[in-house]
C-alpha cells in the first residue's frame, strides 16, 4: 500500500506544481481524518488542488461557493413536501460527499459557517431533525482569501479548532510558474484525463494501518509539552485546546506513515506542528504590535521544548 502511496504522491505533484510540502500535509491531513484551512490569495490552484485530490482518490467532491446570502439549508439540505404523494421528501445537500470544497468559507456568516461543525466533528448531518450518517471518508478543505477583507466573516474560534492543518499556499518559484504558463499556453496541461490511483477501500485500509503507527510515552510527552508551552507563553493571549495535541499526534502518524516508518520520530511533530497550531493560537497584543507572526512564535516554542533521545 505504501508503493500505491508512492504512485499518488508523484501523480499528484505532476498535476500541481510547486506545492509540493503542501501536498504532502493534505494527504496526511486525509489520512489521519482531519479537515484543512486553505489560506492563498485568488489564482494559486486551491480548487484544482482539492479537486485532483478526489480524482485520484476515486471518491465523490461537491464544492460550495460561500457568499453571504448561502443558507445552512444550502449545505446540509432541506425537507419539502410532495404533493403528489403527499409525503415530506428530504433533499440532501451537497455536503454528502467524500471531499467537500468549502470556498472562501469567510464570505458567509456564522450561522451558516456552523453549518459544518456537527458534520466535521461527528460526521453526521441533521435535517429537520432527523439524523443522516456522511461518508466514512468525508474530508472538509475550506478556503480563505488573505487578502479581501470586505464582506467577510471571521471564523469562530471553534470553527478553526476543528481543521487540522491551515495552510498556507504560496506563489510557485518562477521556474515552475514559467512551466505551468508554457503548459496551459500550449494547451497541453491536464489534457488527459486522470485516472484514480487508490479506491475508498483500499484508502480506509491505509488509513487502519496509520493507526497502528507507534506514538512512544516519550512522543506523547514531546507533543504535550509543546501544547501546554502555548498556554503558558506570555507572546500568546490563548493557547492551544487538548484538540490540538490529538491533532498533531494523529497527523504525525500519518507524516511518518508516508515517510515509510511504523514509528513517529520528533522530526515528525516538529513538521506537522505548525500547520497544526497556526490557527489555534492567539498572539499578546504586544507582540502583534512587534510585527511578529505566528508562525515565527511557533518556532520559537518548538524550538524551546527538549528532544526527546
Amino acid at each position: 500500500m505504501k508503493t500505491e502511496l508512492t504512485s499518488f504522491l508523484e501523480k499528484y505533484e505532476e498535476r500541481i506544481l510547486g506545492q509540493s510540502l503542501n501536498l504532502r500535509l493534505l494527504l496526511s491531513a486525509i489520512l489521519s481524518g482531519g479537515h484543512v484551512l486553505l489560506e492563498g490569495v485568488p489564482g494559486t490552484g486551491k480548487t484544482q488542488m482539492v479537486r485532483t485530490l478526489a480524482e485520484l482518490l476515486g471518491g465523490s467532491f461537491n464544492r460550495i461557493q460561500f457568499t453571504p446570502d448561502l443558507l445552512p439549508s444550502d449545505i446540509t439540505g432541506s425537507t419539502i413536501y410532495n404533493m403528489k404523494e403527499s409525503t415530506f421528501q428530504t433533499l440532501k445537500g451537497p455536503i454528502f460527499t467524500n471531499i467537500l470544497l468549502a470556498d472562501e468559507i469567510n464570505r458567509t456568516p456564522a450561522k451558516t459557517q456552523a453549518a459544518l461543525l456537527e458534520a466535521m466533528e461527528e460526521k453526521q448531518v441533521t435535517i429537520q431533525g432527523e439524523t443522516y450518517q456522511l461518508p466514512e471518508v468525508f474530508f472538509v478543505v475550506a478556503t480563505q482569501n488573505p487578502i479581501e477583507f470586505e464582506g467577510t466573516y471571521l471564523l469562530p474560534e471553534a470553527q478553526q479548532d476543528r481543521f487540522l492543518f491551515k495552510l498556507y499556499i504560496d506563489f510557485p518559484t518562477f521556474e515552475e510558474e514559467k512551466h505551468v504558463l508554457k503548459l496551459v499556453i500550449e494547451n497541453s496541461f491536464m489534457e488527459n484525463p486522470l485516472t484514480s490511483i487508490l479506491d475508498i477501500e483500499t484508502f480506509l485500509s491505509i488509513r487502519r494501518e496509520i493507526e497502528r503507527v507507534t506514538l512512544s510515552e516519550n512522543v506523547l510527552g514531546y507533543i504535550l509539552q509543546m501544547v501546554r508551552k502555548t498556554r503558558e507563553s506570555e507572546s500568546i493571549r490563548f493557547g492551544a485546546s487538548t484538540r490540538a495535541g490529538i491533532s498533531i499526534g494523529k497527523a504525525a502518524q500519518a507524516w511518518a506513515y508516508l515517510s515509510g516508518r511504523d514509528y513517529v520520530t520528533p522530526d515528525d511533530i516538529k513538521m506537522v506542528a505548525k500547520p497544526a497550531l497556526r490557527h489555534r493560537i492567539l498572539l499578546s497584543p504586544h507582540i502583534e504590535l512587534e510585527g511578529a507572526t505566528v508562525d515565527q512564535i511557533i518556532e520559537e516554542l518548538v524550538g524551546s521544548v527538549p528532544v526527546p533521545r
